[in-house]
């Protein structure tokens, strides 16, 4: 294995607490199955925005790009920056400024007893989401004429180019095929934004015909929302909008046993030396920091991501099968059952891969 380094940010609220585990099972990785790991932190956040007026300095962001090869990010947002322009400067700083277009999201229930569908068990649920992550309403176009006005006017534009539209849908098609999944499913809304989404489904048919061994299937999303939750296992993969990834994947967390089991990456799936971006999904959960409440499973989850990432996807496999122990046994967070704090939580998991190491 070439040597791998990677940059930590705790962020805000719980990020710190949830980075601090992520950390300590990245160490255990190393020590016991010799993989060739190096860690630093970044002072990055609203601690340091409030002391220092320093969102995401030019010295940083060049340094995570060109010297690193992932990011472990906890969370950013704190109230006491109300427009949370920290937080703005971090995340899509490195989203939009590293390219990163994909933003794959897992959906898998780990345990029956989180699945809160009558009639369904766990292994129902097991597919995942490609979120285009670089265009749509979250690029930042837009403004607002009159502001404060009766008269106001506020205007956000959705921006999709055929180069962004189509990469995503690619590496959807081409994750389907090489993780032997059999269908992938398209969310939009053309019907109603017939010119941007009208793209969409041009592209996705025009892909879909370069691979006959999967099944290609269209839905709008508002339809897709409906059947996440009436029957999860008809989806395998879904490729979709910046905006439309955002709410079906925290849709889909309930699914799992919430926001604190629910893992992502940020990458070029075409470029695997270019440095990535791995985040539980779960928020900076600001009533829960310091407590030693928050769920550190996600992080956990995002740090099997980022192994397989650098190709060994042995090791996701060891820290799924961690974390479905943990949760079978209760030696969880109070989210998901158990009785743990997310010091103890962490620590279990770590000393059940030091375990597998001898």
């Amino acid at each position: 294995m070439a040597p791998k380094k990677i940059a930590l940010i705790g962020g805000d609220g719980v990020g710190p607490e949830v980075v601090a585990v992520g950390a300590s099972v990245l160490a255990a990785l190393r020590d016991t199955r010799g993989r060739d790991l190096s860690c630093e932190a970044f002072d990055l956040g609203a601690e340091r925005f409030l002391r220092d007026g320093v969102t995401f300095p030019a010295e940083t962001r060049d340094r995570l790009r060109h010297e690193f090869h992932a990011v472990l990010l906890g969370a950013v947002g704190d109230r006491r920056v109300p427009d949370n322009r920290h937080a703005h400067d971090i995340l899509f700083g490195m989203r939009f400024g590293f390219d990163l277009y994909a933003n794959i999201r897992p959906v898998q229930c780990l345990d029956d007893r989180l699945m809160p569908l009558r009639h369904h068990r766990a292994s129902d649920c097991d597919f995942v989401v490609f979120r285009e992550n670089t265009e749509g309403l979250y690029a930042g176009v837009g403004g607002t004429l009159k502001q404060g006005s009766p008269q106001e006017v506020a205007i956000t534009e959705a921006v999709y180019t055929r180069h962004g539209v189509e990469r995503i849908i690619r590496a959807a098609f081409a994750f389907a095929r090489a993780s032997g999944r059999k269908k992938v499913t398209l969310a939009d809304k053309h019907n109603a934004m017939p010119h941007a989404h009208g793209l969409w489904l041009r592209v996705f048919r025009e892909v879909a015909a370069e691979y006959p061994d999967l099944t290609a299937e269209h839905l709008f999303v508002d339809a897709l929302c409906l059947f996440v939750v009436q029957d999860p296992g008809r989806f395998d993969v879904i490729v979709t909008c910046n905006l439309f990834g955002d709410i079906i994947t925290d849709l889909a967390a309930a699914l799992q046993g919430g926001m604190g089991m629910a893992a992502s990456a940020n990458l070029r799936p075409d470029e695997p030396e270019h440095v990535a971006l791995f985040e539980p999904v779960h928020g900076s959960a600001p009533d829960l920091a310091g407590k030693d409440r928050a769920n550190p499973f996600a992080t956990v989850l995002c740090v099997g991501m980022m192994m397989a990432h650098f190709g060994f996807p042995e090791d996701q496999a060891l820290l799924r099968d961690i974390v479905c122990e943990g949760l079978t046994t209760r030696r969880c967070t109070v989210d998901v059952g158990g009785e743990l704090g997310t010091r103890a939580a962490g620590e279990w998991v770590v000393e059940r891969v030091r375990q597998a190491g001898r």
